[in-house]
């Protein structure tokens, strides 16, 4: 993990921990043959159902946990159930050992949002917001609290290079969805030429992110997946011109190691596209669901998947080679067992 070290746990926690409620983290690894860094994430939770993995996260000995959003299932205005739910998943033995070992940053979903496929038209956004920072364990005195959205940049040091992970918000600035007429989709492509989903103020935050960033590696998170987008129901597909805006911006960026983490699916997948400029491709790894799944899940269209479907309930993890530039991409379900594994070299 990102914080071993031979000065003692309690010296690294406050140096490597500290900073990360308030965007950034700088974990300070001693041991040099330590040149991996390991990422665990994953979505749909409900909190008032079992989640049967918070040991197996423990055992792959991540260095940072990810919410991919739908953290809590609440689906409410009230700000009163809100919290309640947030202080019962807080309670859940197997995620306080988590929390107590493992940085937890995040991004939140329509459901712990508030309002269910919900958008910029949330009437308790800026309440809900706010119970999502707690949560998140933001301090009170963070400019994060003073922003609109959840977004946030948090960067990993370490010996062998540097991990930056771009955390978005889909939901906040979110225009609104257009309902499609084919009973089959739920929704169709809004090409109006106001329509966006992260809003001007963030993708001006984004674009400066990665166009300064100097990182190994730079993971982007985002609720709703952009790769897999004909299937008619939540993703960045919904908003075609966003979309393209995207694979743009990461082209032009020029930053190294770009790769997507999204979720809200309830099924596991791959998706992978090779984009103009961009000397290796881009992999949008979906982890969902954590408590509950796509099980009867079929079949759906999705022209740039890599592999199968995995439908049942399962994590992401990802294994970074800082010295190889070299990333392993893993569907994992419990007591070790591998589900799907992609390699891609960056």
């Amino acid at each position: 993990m990102c914080y071993r070290t031979l000065i003692g746990f309690f010296v690294v926690f406050f140096v490597g921990c500290k900073a990360y409620q308030d965007n950034i983290v700088k974990p300070t690894i001693a041991d040099d043959s330590d040149e991996f860094f390991v990422v665990a994430f994953g979505s749909c939770n409900k909190h008032d159902k079992v989640n049967p993995f918070w040991d197996d996260i423990l055992a792959q000995n991540p260095d940072v946990w990810i919410w991919g959003g739908d953290n809590i299932y609440a689906d409410t205005d009230n700000m009163g159930k809100m919290k309640s739910m947030y202080a019962k998943q807080n309670r859940v033995a197997g995620y306080k050992a988590l929390k107590s070992q493992v940085p937890v940053i995040g991004t939140w979903d329509d459901h712990d949002y508030g309002l269910n496929d919900g958008g910029e038209e949330f009437s308790m956004k800026k309440e809900s917001q706010q119970l999502f920072l707690d949560f998140m364990g933001v301090p009170k005195g963070s400019d994060r609290r003073k922003r609109d959205g959840v977004y946030a940049s948090h960067l990993f040091e370490t010996n062998f290079g540097k991990m930056n992970i771009l955390v978005l918000d889909t939901r906040y600035f979110r225009s609104a969805l257009k309902k499609d007429e084919d009973p089959n989709r739920r929704y169709k492509p809004n090409t109006e030429a106001e329509s966006t989903i992260l809003g001007a103020e963030q993708w001006r935050w984004l674009k400066k992110e990665l166009e300064t960033s100097d990182a190994d590696f730079n993971l982007i998170v985002t609720s709703i997946q952009l790769l897999s987008h004909e299937h008619g129901f939540e993703s960045w597909g919904n908003f075609p011109m966003e979309m393209e805006k995207m694979k743009d911006l990461i082209v032009d960026s020029g930053a190294k190691g770009v790769m997507v983490l999204s979720g809200d699916r309830h099924i596991s997948e791959f998706s992978r596209i090779a984009l103009k400029g961009m000397d290796y491709p881009l992999v949008d790894f979906t982890s969902s669901g954590l408590t509950h799944s796509y099980a009867e899940f079929k079949s759906e269209p999705n022209k740039n998947r890599i592999g199968e479907v995995v439908s049942t309930k399962s994590f992401g993890l990802i294994r970074l080679n800082l010295k190889e530039k070299k990333v392993r991409f893993t569907i994992m379900g419990e007591n070790g067992k591998i589900y799907r594994e992609l390699t891609q070299r960056y």
